[in-house]
């Protein structure tokens, strides 16, 4: 009987035993994703409790308290990390959590074509974890300005116009140092050494570069406008560049937006360090942020003879090019006349 007694026992552990295994093999291993997608893309800011993550991971999760029961035995939340995750549709908790672990994803991100620091902040800010405040006060700070040998008119010349691996948790921090480097990586010693010659320091190649680019999106013909400035620089002359007129004038009135598609007479007389038609030399830091070809096309300036350019009405987009100002006056005249014609008043 007792034999009987102890059989029947043993049994009934075996299948409680049996029971609660299977149980807890299916939390750790049943599949708990809960989206029709093939895959979700889960962020988790920095300092995440378990809390805030059980909030950010329940829409995607069918059920929530099997996977605190694994976390939980996995030790997860007591180093929940900041990222961005890719999980994937059938994950089960294990693989949840060991995704969550180790698998923090970069992104792609490309920048160009911006006109302001506070620009490239904004887009930043738009794409990673820290805010544009953080960005801008980063770029900014004293110690920063220091460290980059520029002044914050400059700063932007910091920022090279390509697509760069970011994870999204990058700290404002850590997006200057990124800049930074690439920055000097992007230096290569042939570009420094092309610098050495034409006596001009980067901050100043970039902000030349940023003049020569809003004035030709041809990159067959930047090299020719950039030797015009040169030539004018070398001659004590001032650059006279239509760009910084429209710069300084959305300084003026404080508007970014303004879109202006003539300039005036009355334009040439703006009393701003970035206006080249008032002030001689480079302005004091860049117009907008330049494509590379830009920047590469004054360092391999065309040599020539020209000191003018305007828009070359029989050929769009591209520029006629003078040695003279009686030459250039004369084309002037004709483009004059030919803006007046297509009503193109301001």
């Amino acid at each position: 009987m007792i034999a009987k007694v102890l059989k029947y026992i043993l049994v009934l552990g075996l299948v409680v035993c049996c029971v609660l295994s299977f149980g807890v093999y299916r939390k750790i291993f049943q599949p708990n994703t809960n989206f029709t997608e093939d895959k979700v893309e889960v962020l988790i800011p920095t300092n995440t409790s378990s809390k805030m993550l059980m909030n950010i991971l329940e829409p995607h999760i069918e059920r929530s308290d099997d996977f605190l029961f694994v976390a939980a035995r996995k030790k997860y939340f007591s180093n929940i990390k900041a990222g961005r995750f890719i999980l994937q549709k059938g994950l089960n908790n294990n693989q949840i959590i060991n995704v969550l672990r180790s698998q923090n994803n970069p992104i792609k991100i490309t920048f160009n074509n911006l006109d302001y620091l506070e620009d490239f902040a904004a887009y930043m800010g738009n794409k990673l974890e820290c805010d544009s405040l953080q960005i801008i006060e980063i770029f900014k700070s004293k110690a920063k300005i220091n460290e980059s040998e520029l002044n914050y008119k400059q700063m932007m010349s910091m920022l090279i116009p390509n697509t760069y691996e970011f994870y999204w948790n990058t700290s404002a921090e850590q997006l200057w140092t990124k800049m930074s480097n690439e920055y000097l990586k992007f230096w290569t010693e042939s570009r420094r050494n092309k610098a050495k010659i034409l006596e001009l320091s980067f901050a100043e190649i970039y902000t030349l570069a940023s003049i020569v680019d809003k004035e030709s999106l041809k990159r067959e013909e930047q090299p020719t406008i950039a030797g015009v400035y040169l030539n004018r620089l070398k001659h004590g002359i001032k650059l006279q560049a239509d760009p910084t007129v429209l710069y300084s004038i959305r300084e003026t009135l404080n508007d970014r937006d303004t879109i202006i598609k003539r300039v005036l007479y009355k334009d040439l007389t703006i009393d701003s360090k970035y206006n080249t038609y008032r002030y001689k030399g480079i302005p004091p830091g860049p117009i907008g942020m330049p494509d590379v070809s830009a920047i590469d096309a004054v360092l391999n300036a065309e040599e020539h003879n020209y000191f003018y350019f305007v828009a070359d009405i029989e050929n769009p987009g591209y520029h006629d090019f003078s040695k003279t100002l009686k030459e250039h006056n004369r084309k002037s005249r004709k483009y004059s006349k030919w803006l007046n014609r297509n009503k193109i008043y301001r």
